[in-house]
């Protein structure tokens, strides 16, 4: 029963990065940084759509480092899109 609802959520977060892939490439702006934000968010939806209501399972909870992470590159991102903007002289 576990490994059904683990290849459950593996394949939705796979089907969500090839949906970003394909989705970005045919409007032309596919990029690294735009590509990880999106599947972030779509590893953040799965990870909720999916989740059991009384007991977590255990691989359930070796997901929290991969999204502490992927926030932390999430917020490296916004901090130097952020600087980019500024003019040089404020910082």
């Amino acid at each position: 029963m576990a490994i059904g609802k683990r290849r459950r959520f593996v394949y939705g977060v796979v089907a969500w990065m090839l949906a970003t892939i394909v989705l970005l490439s045919v409007l032309g702006s596919l990029s690294l940084e735009l590509f990880f934000v999106v599947s972030l968010i779509g590893l953040l939806v799965v990870v909720e759509l999916t989740a059991p209501f009384n007991v977590t399972p255990r691989w359930r909870r070796r997901l929290l480092p991969v999204i502490v992470i992927g926030l932390a590159g999430f917020g490296y991102i916004v901090v130097r899109r952020i600087l980019e903007i500024l003019p040089e002289g404020i910082l």
